[in-house]
């Protein structure tokens, strides 16, 4: 589309701003809204950060794509979506996943957005809840933070080992064109 190379550019210009130069303007955005201390409000939050480093992942596996099997396809009596769900998507599979994997690691280990947005008990991210250990001088129970911390990793190892021959082949299908 015209203008593609501009909003490439835009989306590597906006992954150079620090998370932290943003947070008052989005505790700000959140209060006024109503989502502050929400769940809702934080995952706003993360997938408008997620989002431009996705789209970013993506396109080295979408430029690696050769138009020619979706124009094939359509000759062959596709419809534009139905060759994007038929080729595309499948092909675009491992890239899904491996940017998947890499937003959840994310989002999972964020502390200090959850810290800033969030001050309830109920609506409290892990990271925060694994703060929770830590006393006054000596009082740190480094027994719970070390179990806590173990708890904290076993679904990331999980989903780690569920995907991990796809994630592999992801990452480097969109490298090469």
């Amino acid at each position: 589309f015209r203008g593609r190379n501009s909003f490439i550019v835009a989306v590597l210009i906006i992954q150079m701003i620090p998370a932290e130069a943003l947070f008052i303007s989005q505790y700000r955005m959140l209060d006024g809204w109503g989502l502050l201390n929400s769940v809702i409000g934080l995952s706003v939050l993360y997938l408008a950060a997620n989002v431009p480093f996705t789209i970013w992942v993506l396109k080295g596996f979408v430029d690696g794509i050769p138009i020619e099997l979706e124009e094939s396809a359509m000759l062959d009596g596709c419809s534009r979506v139905g060759a994007f769900c038929r080729i595309t998507l499948p092909l675009l599979g491992s890239g899904l996943v491996a940017s998947s994997i890499f937003s959840f690691l994310a989002v999972w280990n964020e502390y200090t957005l959850a810290l800033v947005t969030l001050s309830a008990e109920d609506s409290r991210t892990l990271p925060l809840w694994l703060q929770g250990f830590r006393g006054q001088m000596q009082e740190t129970d480094w027994g719970g933070i070390m179990a806590g911390s173990t708890l904290m990793a076993l679904p990331v190892v999980i989903l780690f080992m569920i995907v991990q021959k796809r994630m592999a082949s992801g990452l480097t299908a969109g490298a090469l064109k």
